[in-house]
């Protein structure tokens, strides 16, 4: 048998060992290649792939990379660990340990290249499948699957040389270390059972005070919080399960009546011993977890507030044109032939603003006639308003605003034309983009606003509203005016006369955007949580032979089957959820954090995307926990 043959039949005969870490490392590649695959699409990168998304994507590209590093030199960790009985018997048989690092290096590239090849395999596969769904969140007539060099190269020029680094870095831990160290396993000359108080109630107040400054988090504090929370909530974690859960177990363990009764001294020693043993592990599995639940969970909140652009934007077109602009004419004419062009069917409607401060706030007040917001309201369903000299209401800025301004009463006067009005109730809906004219906007009488503009013929603002049925059609709409305002932005010239909204382009790209954001975090966080799955996969794998052990002595005592189980459920319930609660934790309060800024933004809840996101992850996890759960009682059972 040959060296290289010799290598191959370690990995057969450990695949029970690899299965995780080869499992997680083909999904791996197979994301990665599905990116490459998207990116380099031509009927996608030079449309869609563009700012954030091309940011974002490459970002999770990168992320995903750097991830694969830290968990494939990890786990290879966890391998020597497993098989340093076998590493020591290699040596003392005559192996060279620079054969041993050879040895290690050898299998390394070939689950490298096993993985590699079968993560692009499968992604070539699905790929078909994968544009597919990115056809109909783009909402794309066509695309087709192609062929290309670019991103096969890529994927496997990226994986196999992170396995190769992964591989050199093995052989030379390995051949750094002699035989009685692999004697006592890779980590065992640690001592798992100290734990500090100082650092136990740290760890506790740590996380108690993450937690009681993100329920307080808004927009004043938020960016504060955002570089203290994260550097302050890890550390608090590992201090947790390094130090607060020893102690925490301690507490427990001093209560004698809980403690000595039945299996559960069995079965609660033999947990703590695995949790002070796997207390590095357990605070990477909460780290990860936290990550992936807040990619998907902010992700989702950008998918929200897609969702109700059009609630927060009532109009297809909007034109505003400032006093002195030579253009109007010329740009709505020409939006109107546009629109026509297209076969679009629309509603215009002209308003006219003027702008005064007002006495009982001392602050500018936009002033809106009735007549043209009747008009407006009419067209998009509202209800009209009906005012007598002296009258007025508020125009909603926003669909939160509406109930907050209905109680309102105020009596001013608008100080340039003198006018006295008792404001009182709002016009029912948003008829306006929100906050298009800031926060203070009134409508007041045919009489009353003709007084108003008699005094300032010359600072008048022109709205010109455009109520679009098919808003989503004008993607194309405006399109020169759009590029004269992006191209005064790059110049920084002069602020042009007019201002341009188009929501049906904005949506578009902005729903193009989230969603392939989305879709990227979704399977990053995938990664993620198989990853995380894996390591205790691996932990629990590493010391099968032992709990195998323990299992025959118990049966030998007496232990019946069911008080087996319930020891065995009482180990794994820990190590499967207690970094999956803390990253729960974790995640609600940071979302409690960022619902604050979207009410700030965009007056929108999250609360459902909150939930859907957390439930979905734990119905995830709980088949995770009961798949392996299966599989390790199964291995327990066998033959010692």
């Amino acid at each position: 048998m040959t060296f290289r043959q010799f290598a191959y039949r370690n990995v057969v005969r450990n695949r029970r060992i690899y299965a995780a870490f080869f499992l997680a490392s083909v999904f791996s590649v197979m994301v990665f290649f599905l990116y490459s695959m998207l990116m380099f699409h031509p009927g996608i990168g030079e449309r869609f792939i563009t700012g954030i998304t091309l940011i974002g994507m490459t970002a999770a590209d990168v992320v995903l990379y750097v991830f694969m590093l830290f968990f494939l030199f990890y786990s290879m960790r966890a391998f020597m660990q497993a098989r340093s009985g076998e590493f020591a018997l290699l040596l003392q048989i005559g192996m060279e340990r620079r054969q041993l690092g050879k040895l290690l290096l050898l299998e390394m590239l070939l689950l490298g290249a096993a993985s590699t090849a079968s993560g692009i395999v499968l992604g070539f596969a699905f790929s078909k499948y994968f544009f597919m769904i990115v056809r109909e969140l783009l909402q794309l007539p066509t695309l087709p699957l192609y062929v290309s060099w670019e991103p096969f190269l890529m994927t496997a020029g990226a994986f196999f040389s992170l396995f190769l680094l992964i591989g050199l870095l093995s052989a030379y831990i390995v051949s750094n270390r002699d035989i009685s160290e692999f004697r006592k396993g890779i980590g065992g000359e640690a001592d798992p059972f100290g734990y500090s108080p100082g650092r136990a109630a740290a760890g506790i107040l740590l996380l108690l005070s993450s937690y009681g400054a993100a329920l307080l988090a808004g927009r004043v504090n938020v960016l504060y919080l955002s570089v203290l929370l994260p550097p302050a909530a890890t550390l608090g974690t590992y201090y947790f399960f390094s130090h607060s859960i020893l102690y925490l177990l301690d507490l427990f363990r001093d209560q004698k009546s809980l403690y000595w009764k039945r299996t559960r001294l069995v079965s609660l020693a033999e947990t703590a011993a695995k949790l002070r043993d796997n207390a590095n592990m357990f605070f990477i599995v909460a780290i990860v977890s936290t990550v992936a639940f807040l990619s998907v969970g902010t992700l989702a909140s950008l998918a929200t507030y897609t969702a109700q652009y059009r609630a927060l934007n009532p109009l297809g077109l909007v034109y505003e044109s400032y006093p002195g602009n030579p253009h109007e004419y010329e740009h709505v004419t020409g939006l109107m032939k546009e629109l026509e062009n297209a076969g679009l069917e629309y509603t215009h409607v002209p308003l006219t603003v003027a702008r005064e401060e007002s006495s009982f706030s001392g602050q500018p007040i936009n002033i809106l006639r009735e007549g043209e917001v009747n008009l407006l309201a009419e067209t998009l369903g509202a209800g009209p308003v009906q005012l007598r000299p002296g009258e007025a209401v508020f125009l909603p800025y926003s669909t939160e605003a509406a109930p907050r301004l209905q109680d309102a009463d105020i009596q001013t006067e608008l100080e340039e034309s003198g006018v006295e009005v008792h404001v009182k109730g709002v016009v029912g809906g948003l008829l306006l983009p929100a906050y298009s004219l800031g926060t203070n906007s009134v409508v007041v009488s045919e009489t009353d606003f003709v007084k108003v503009a008699s005094a300032q013929t010359d600072s008048l603002l022109h709205i010109h509203a455009f109520d679009v049925p098919d808003w989503e059609e004008t993607v194309g709409i405006g399109l020169s005016i759009e590029q004269a305002m992006v191209m005064s932005e790059i110049q920084q010239g002069e602020a042009l006369p007019y201002y341009f909204k188009n929501p049906g382009l904005d949506y578009s790209i902005i729903r193009s955007t989230f969603h392939l954001l989305l879709l990227t975090g979704l399977l990053v966080a995938m990664v993620f949580l198989l990853a995380a799955g894996s390591f205790i996969y691996f932990k629990l794998y590493t010391m099968l032979d032992r709990d195998r052990r323990q299992a025959a002595v118990l049966k030998r005592l007496g232990m019946t089957e069911r008080e087996f189980i319930k020891i065995v459920n009482r180990q794994l319930i820990p190590q499967f959820f207690l970094p999956w609660g803390i990253a729960m934790l974790h995640s609600t309060f940071a979302f409690i954090s960022l619902q604050a800024i979207w009410k700030e933004f965009a007056d929108i809840s999250i609360l459902n995307e909150m939930a859907l996101v957390l439930v979905g992850f734990t119905v995830i996890q709980l088949l995770y926990f009961y798949l392996i759960r299966w599989r390790y009682l199964a291995h327990v059972k066998g033959p010692a």
